[in-house]
């Protein structure tokens, strides 16, 4: 937050009647203010969905991973092979001109969103997340992580958000 209201007193700051250089620098600002925004969002997301009993998912979202992936370990296992192959974060979202789910990579906070769809599941595998616990195995955390998602969220925001199966 104290990243994101810097860079908008900043923006706030900038003389957009001069010359070209100034989006050189509205440029660099905006991206450092995405970047501060993702991480909030990317952040509330992952806590939020943190304090479950894990487990296989259930509920509506786990009629979406049954029919999208075929089964809760097939779903697990692209997620975990999406994680370890990230460098940031990676995402189970709902694509709504789909009408399904999928996992993908975000890099950085800010980096390859896709459009029109929801996120449901975020997976923070940045080193600051796990290192501490973890060292290098960011499999393990990965399981630790599905071990303690709480579904109940992620079906709640399925409710919300209308997803349906």
């Amino acid at each position: 937050m104290n990243k994101r209201n810097e860079v908008l007193g900043k923006l706030a700051g900038v003389d957009l009647g001069s010359a070209n250089q100034v989006y050189s620098e509205i440029r660099s600002l905006k991206v450092d203010l995405t970047f501060a925004i993702g991480g909030i969002k990317n952040h509330e997301i992952y806590f939020e969905h943190l304090g479950g009993s894990g487990g296989d998912p259930r509920g509506v979202f786990g009629d979406l991973v049954k029919r999208d992936f075929g089964s809760a370990e097939a779903w697990k296992g692209d997620l975990k092979a999406t994680g370890l192959a990230g460098r940031g974060w990676a995402w189970t979202a709902y694509d709504w001109d789909e009408g399904r789910l999928f996992n993908y990579i975000g890099d950085a906070q800010n980096s390859f969103p896709v459009w029109n769809a929801a996120p449901l599941v975020a997976l923070d595998v940045y080193e600051h997340a796990y290192f501490i616990d973890f060292a290098t195995d960011r499999g393990s955390y990965i399981d630790t992580f599905f071990d303690n998602l709480d579904y109940d969220v992620v079906n709640d925001w399925c409710t919300r958000y209308g997803i349906r199966p």
